[in-house]
């Protein structure tokens, strides 16, 4: 049974003054996503600046995660590599990967496979992960991006591939891959803005960013889509489109992480290099977004 569909939240690392994780601040966001009503957690995502922690950070914002959810809703962890072997092979070690219930897997970067290459990689992973696999397409980012007729083979011909992220800004491929996609297939936005648009055309649900800081506001917003009410996400979506905006001004996670210390959420803003925090301009709008989204 696929149980990621609903909203999922991309959270962020908090980090200290002096760039180490800050425990309690991540334990305070879990509780806050999870009294906002999302529905399931995403460790090790985008938004965690993952590419800069190391493998024993990776494991201790995990097992933070999981000590704090304590159970109370689906954990999918973040996997990415340009190096198919060695991806598997770190998927397969993690301490606690039996412990969460899917995983996330981006389309490998630099290299720039083919089509072929992508499906490949992506059936290597698939047949050899021990959690169910959800692809992740985010192509302003990898610099490569995986085209319907790779998806659809995928989730034809790996039982254990169950979903998609998509984030390629394209509702023509979007709607290309949702109808052709076995049943059992789940594709959720990756793109916060674009959540309702994707929902009314058969995607379930979103992995979001703005949830960390929003949650309630942007689960309703998903159940009212997913209930076919979408006058009632309407307006809820465009309450929140100019935090939408904010929020990627000056990348991702600098901007959330703002927002999260003006809710008093984390106790700082701080990001780890080669990002910079959001400037003075940015945090003083996200307080005006905030006001006029919450």
């Amino acid at each position: 049974m696929n149980r990621f569909t609903g909203t999922g939240v991309a959270l962020v690392t908090p980090f200290s003054p002096d760039g180490e994780i800050d425990e309690l601040s991540l334990r305070k966001l879990v509780n806050s996503v999870i009294a906002g009503g999302v529905d399931y957690l995403v460790a090790l995502g985008t938004t965690s600046e993952s590419a800069t922690l190391s493998e024993k950070e990776r494991e201790e914002v995990v097992r933070i995660i999981l000590e704090e959810n304590n159970g109370r809703l689906p954990v999918m962890i973040g996997f990415g590599g340009n190096n198919t072997r060695e991806l598997s092979e770190k998927i397969r070690k993690f301490p606690y990967i039996r412990e969460c219930s899917a995983i996330l897997s981006v389309v490998p970067y630099y290299n720039k496979p083919t089509q072929e290459g992508l499906y490949r990689h992506f059936m290597h992973v698939g047949e050899n992960a021990p959690l169910p696999v959800f692809l992740y397409n985010v192509p302003g980012r990898t610099g490569m991006n995986m085209e319907a007729g790779t998806v659809i083979r995928l989730a034809k011909d790996c039982s254990n591939i169950i979903g998609l992220k998509e984030a390629a800004g394209s509702l023509e491929q979007a709607t290309d891959i949702i109808r052709a996609v076995p049943a059992h297939f789940t594709v959720v936005s990756g793109d916060d803005g674009l959540t309702l648009p994707l929902m009314s055309i058969g995607a379930q649900g979103v992995i979001a960013v703005v949830a960390n800081a929003c949650p309630k506001e942007f689960s309703d917003l998903v159940r009212f889509a997913a209930g076919g009410d979408f006058k009632s996400a309407a307006v809820i979506h465009y309450r929140l489109a100019p935090l939408y905006k904010a929020l990627f001004a000056e990348g991702n996670p600098a901007g959330i992480k703002a927002a999260l210390h003006i809710r008093g959420i984390i106790a700082g803003a701080s990001v780890r290099l080669p990002l910079v925090p959001a400037s003075d301009a940015l945090y003083s709008h996200l307080q005006e977004c905030l006001l006029e989204s919450v």
